[in-house]
């Protein structure tokens, strides 16, 4: 009994003893709430500041926005370091600084991924291939960029998916950026006869593309039309035309419909014939009286299907 006394003084005392201690240290525990609390507040303010300014002497708002983030992350920290300091626990500040370091090698081989997507987000957002709102392919992903993180970098794809490429893929895959100068050549195939003349058709394709608003040609974007394949039923021209890709994910799409459509009926207008790929049918054995419907084509587009017997 007196041993279960005594245990029970002795926490009493302990109890008492952390009671007092607390007392003491209740204003610096105060201070140090109210210096992270000014430590947010006005973390946040020198960071948006910041971005503001950054943004007003760079028109870049990735490396804006990153930058503002960056300086917020620091003075929350310093915040923190000093309300501990405030609140009389100056020993636990120093000790987090000392497991800091002493388990950085540690840490960096654990986390050896995060390390290297938040270095290469730095890098990012002062040497980047790319800006806001720019229309790039980064390995699989393409879309437009949306925002760079500690981290990632954001695509929103033309499909309204939301793609989040870690920046260490952004630093080391190739990036091809559609936008950066507002140009891209568009490319497509169109077969005509082997009876049709080839340079008049070439000339009747770059007068369509001429005559089609949206197309852009002067000295260093050149239009042209190049014989690329015999084939089997026709002989295939490829046409190459310049667009503006500022809006890549409409305007640059429509005007290439725009121009297969316009050079198709230029071709047909001019008696251009177009035809479909020819397929040979043998039939062995059976029947050889037997009737099969033909569609007869001739240099005439609108000649009324015939059976031939």
């Amino acid at each position: 009994m007196q041993e279960t006394a005594n245990e029970q003084l002795s926490l009493n005392e302990s109890f008492l003893h952390f009671y007092e201690r607390f007392l003491e240290q209740l204003p610096g525990i105060g201070l140090g709430l109210l210096i992270i609390i000014l430590g947010v507040l006005i973390g946040t303010w020198v960071g948006n500041f910041a971005k503001k300014r950054i943004f007003n002497r760079t028109n870049d708002p990735l490396m804006s926005r990153f930058l503002g983030k960056t300086i917020k992350i620091i003075a929350l920290t310093i915040a923190i370091m000093l309300a501990l300091r405030a609140a009389g626990l100056g020993g636990i500040a120093t000790g987090i600084l000392t497991a800091a370091g002493a388990s950085a090698v540690v840490l960096g081989f654990a986390f050896k991924d995060i390390g290297e997507n938040f270095i290469a987000g730095i890098i990012l957002a002062f040497n980047r291939p790319f800006d806001i709102n720019d229309t790039v392919e980064i390995g699989e992903n393409f879309g437009k960029v949306k925002a760079l993180e500690f981290r990632y970098t954001k695509l929103k794809t033309f499909d309204g998916k939301d793609v989040y490429i870690p920046n260490s893929d952004v630093l080391t895959k190739p990036v091809t950026n559609f936008t950066e100068d507002g140009f891209f050549r568009w490319n497509f195939v169109i077969g005509i006869a082997y009876e049709d003349n080839i340079e008049g058709a070439k000339k009747t394709v770059m007068e369509a593309l001429r005559n089609e608003p949206d197309v852009i040609e002067d000295a260093e974007h050149e239009n042209f039309v190049i014989e690329d394949e015999l084939a089997t039923s026709t002989v295939n021209l490829k046409v190459f035309f310049w667009v503006d890709t500022k809006d890549f994910r409409r305007k640059a799409l429509t005007t290439k419909g725009n121009v297969v459509r316009v050079v198709k009926e230029a071709l047909e207008d001019n008696g251009y014939y177009m035809p479909a790929d020819i397929q040979e049918i043998k039939i062995y054995g059976g029947n050889k009286d037997l009737e099969l419907p033909v569609r007869l084509s001739s240099l005439k587009q609108n000649e009324t299907p015939t059976k031939k017997d």
